[in-house]
């Protein structure tokens, strides 16, 4: 390899520095696997469920089967998964739409949600479609300066009409640290206490298999996910999932299709081994991923620059956090991870108005599936403080020489 012998000498100082939290993560890895082994082994999971369907979509054993296997894994009563979802945004959207009607309010308690929601949430009856324009009312609770949730002012905040409350697990493109499951199960918790009728939903995007259990094991009500994300494996080639409450889940149905079709139908159009091998790769991709977040957080440290998390803090989704001293720092960082990718490495990204972000965004995407952050790839709002987010590595390898190769570029440049 081209890395100098100082850089390779310090890449080994960090992996024995980091060793006993990989171990940790090989044995999430293999709780993660036999939890997925197992549901396919019960439900008899055979060749025959791979067929591909058209047109309706009636009778789709394989699509059926499927829907029940990620119910069963995320130990929900029901689950919807389709490659119709165009990305998680859209099956967020799904969910919200589903359940909310004209009056309702709905409170997210984790800060504003990730920016591309902001459209969807709408604002003063815009005229785009949005929960706004029909009638459907919004606030979100600031997050304490330690990172977790104002419970006086969510108190406050709930409403006679609200109806379902919103928990973002990953940290979006904020310098905070993602929520665990046991965070949730408390919010679950003591959201319950105050009205027990409210809906606990999930923006579960990045945190699929990232700990040995999930939000709707604490008590969540319905929970959204992208399949070009963790549980598709780096295979899914679109798709998204929801799961929950067997009649919340089947509202989001009706919404993706239409009441009285809800998830009866929706050709397959031969996504569905994708989607069966992907979630059945799933746990060991998410823990390669994780893996190479530890590495980076443990070099990025060595040259000074904070991290969220560390490399030895706990972990609930693929996102890695690192703040730069300045622009010049975030855009070359991102820009030599686009380098190190398989596809499209000669591609050099400028920052770009991004449709549905505030401010400009660059992105480093070299993906095999278009905007797969399983893969490794990297993002970052141009705005202070300058904080770039590394995900994904459908190997520890790649994510690993990542990070060597954006920190050699940027030596190279003089900026470290």
């Amino acid at each position: 390899m081209y890395f100098s012998e100082d850089l390779l000498s310090l890449a080994d100082r960090v992996e024995t520095r980091i060793e006993g939290r990989l171990k940790e993560i090989d044995r999430l890895i293999d709780f993660n696997q036999w939890k997925v082994l197992d549901v396919f082994r019960k439900h008899r999971v055979s060749d025959y469920h791979f067929a591909s369907s058209t047109g309706y979509g009636y009778n789709d054993r394989g699509r059926e089967v499927l829907d029940t296997v990620y119910a069963d894994i995320f130990k929900a009563e029901s689950g919807i998964v389709r490659p119709h979802f165009v990305s998680g945004t859209h099956t967020i959207a799904a969910a919200l739409f589903g359940v909310l009607r004209p009056g309702d309010h709905f409170l997210f308690i984790t800060g504003k949600p990730y920016d591309t929601l902001h459209k969807v949430i709408g604002k003063d009856r815009d005229g785009t479609g949005s929960l706004s324009d029909w009638g459907i009312c919004y606030d979100h609770v600031e997050l304490l300066p330690d990172g977790t949730v104002d419970w006086e002012r969510v108190r406050g905040a709930i409403k006679e009409n609200t109806r379902l409350i919103g928990i973002q697990r990953s940290r979006g493109y904020e310098w905070r640290a993602s929520f665990s499951v046991e965070d949730i199960a408390e919010m679950v918790r003591r959201i319950k206490e105050i009205r027990s009728e409210l809906i606990v939903f999930v923006d579960n995007c990045y945190g699929e298999f990232t700990e040995s259990r999930e939000p709707t094991e604490a008590g969540a009500d319905l929970l959204a996910g992208s399949l070009i994300k963790n549980p598709g494996g780096g295979l899914a080639p679109s798709g998204g999932y929801i799961v929950g409450r067997r009649k919340y889940v089947e509202l989001a149905a009706n919404r993706l299709t239409a009441p009285g079709i809800g998830g009866e139908v929706g050709a397959m159009l031969g996504t569905t081994r994708a989607f069966y091998q992907g979630l059945f790769l799933a746990p060991h991709i998410v823990g390669q991923a994780l893996k190479g977040s530890v590495f980076a957080a443990g070099m990025f440290e060595e040259f000074g620059f904070a991290t969220q998390p560390r490399w030895d803090a706990p972990r609930s989704d693929l996102i890695q956090a690192i703040q730069f001293a300045n622009q010049d720092h975030l855009i070359a960082f991102v820009q030599s991870i686009q380098q190190a990718s398989a596809i499209d490495a000669h591609v050099v990204p400028e920052p770009w108005d991004m449709p549905g972000y505030e401010h400009p965004v660059i992105m480093a995407a070299g993906t095999f599936i278009q905007g797969g952050s399983l893969e490794l790839s990297a993002d970052a709002p141009i705005r202070q403080p300058y904080i770039a987010y590394l995900q994904g590595g459908l190997t520890y390898s790649h994510a690993k020489l990542g990070v060597l190769h954006a920190i050699s570029s940027m030596l190279g440049k003089g900026l470290l």
